[in-house]
């Protein structure tokens, strides 16, 4: 009866103390500044007691635990290959044959024997120009050349046999010559009056409708362009001087047109521009479908650095450390055939799109942590999930 008795009160005062244990709540509520340090206290002293605790069961679980737990990571090989470093321009496209033809003669634009978008050869009549009457006198001065030349082969054939006045050879010979310089002036100046191609093509647009007034040299007529000899100008920095030379590689990129043309560079200007510092490229353009235009615009491709033996990684997987060194983590293998993580400084080269050229720090095989790289340490094991 005495151990019921006894048993009773005990768990009596477990229960009483337990009412009498404050919660977060009532401490705050308290408002006692002595109050709410002794329950911090209280309570740090608990989660010290318990991180101990669980330092000592995470050490026994790391000794009878036999599968050893190490970060996932994935890597790739590093193989040389063929680099092409590109600088990125913007680029006009011209023609060297795309001119507007103004008439040599004034006068009344009379006939225009061609239509907008009619193909032409070279020498071909386009236009005539009314000649004010220089046709008429061309033949007359004709008529009078070809009396001259009569009568001075007459007073040749008579001179030949001793007959007649040798002043009356020369004149008629100084007459019939003066006639054929008159005669070819005035041929000189009636083709003036037509207007011919000076060279095959397309064209392009009539300026000047037929039946206006026209100036020499004043008016324009017509525009004959040719689309086959094409190119595109640009200008590049001149700290690419040396690197962009004559035989480069082009991509030339038509947003308009959805379209990429490979061509090279044809030349490249001696002149620096003391206005922006650059120098003009010219690129040879192929245009055998005719759907490259003049003053297209062109987003230019040029390259101007080429390594035969690149070490190419992704840009992404390089590092920095406090130094300013760059650096990634290279797979070893140590004694106990573990994969090891290495941090190795490198160098960096070129950059294209998201691949950066390695000069130093890496060779050929190398096995580089590709995802994980960022959650390694140096020297730390490591598990692969691919190779």
């Amino acid at each position: 009866m005495k151990k019921i008795i006894l048993l009773f009160i005990i768990i009596t005062g477990i229960f009483a103390c337990k009412e009498k244990e404050q919660s977060l709540d009532d401490v705050i509520t308290t408002k006692d500044l002595k109050t709410i340090r002794d329950y911090k206290a209280k309570k740090s002293k608990e989660l010290s007691t318990i991180n101990t605790e669980i330092q000592m069961l995470d050490s026994v679980i790391s000794k009878l635990d036999t599968v050893e737990k190490l970060p996932l990571v994935t890597v790739f090989r590093a193989k040389d290959t063929l680099f092409k470093h590109f600088i990125e321009l913007q680029g006009s496209v011209a023609t060297q044959k795309n001119i507007v033809l103004y008439p040599e003669f004034s006068g009344l634009l009379k006939r225009i024997y061609v239509k907008e978008g009619q193909y032409v050869s070279k020498g071909q009549l386009l236009a005539r120009i009314d000649d004010g009457g220089f046709s008429q006198q061309l033949a007359q001065l004709q008529v009078q050349e070809n009396l001259a030349k009569t009568t001075f082969n007459r007073q040749q054939r008579l001179w030949e046999q001793n007959i007649g006045s040798e002043i009356q050879y020369l004149q008629a010979k100084s007459q019939y010559e003066a006639l054929q310089k008159s005669v070819s002036q005035m041929q000189s100046q009636l083709a003036k009056t037509t207007m011919r191609a000076p060279f095959s093509g397309v064209i392009d647009e009539i300026i000047t409708d037929q039946g206006t007034v026209v100036g020499a040299g004043q008016s324009p007529v017509m525009r004959l362009l040719n689309l086959s000899n094409m190119y595109i100008e640009a200008e590049v920095p001149e700290t690419y001087l040396n690197s962009i030379t004559k035989g480069k590689e082009v991509e030339a990129y038509f947003s308009v047109l959805g379209k990429t043309v490979l061509a090279k560079v044809t030349q490249s200007s001696n002149y620096i521009q003391p206005g922006n510092r650059t120098f003009k490229v010219t690129v040879s353009l192929p245009n055998k479908d005719k759907s490259i235009k003049p003053n297209l615009t062109a987003k230019l491709k040029i390259n101007d650095y080429t390594n035969p033996n690149a070490l190419l990684i992704y840009q992404s997987l390089i590092s920095e450390n406090a130094q300013g060194k760059q650096y990634v983590y290279v797979i070893q293998q140590n004694e106990q055939q573990k994969n090891i993580a290495k941090k190795t400084i490198v160098t960096t080269g070129k950059v294209q799109g998201d691949y950066v050229e390695i000069t130093s720090g890496l060779k050929p095989n190398d096995l580089i942590i590709e995802e994980g790289a960022r959650s390694v340490k140096d020297n730390q094991a490591v598990q692969i999930l691919n190779r």
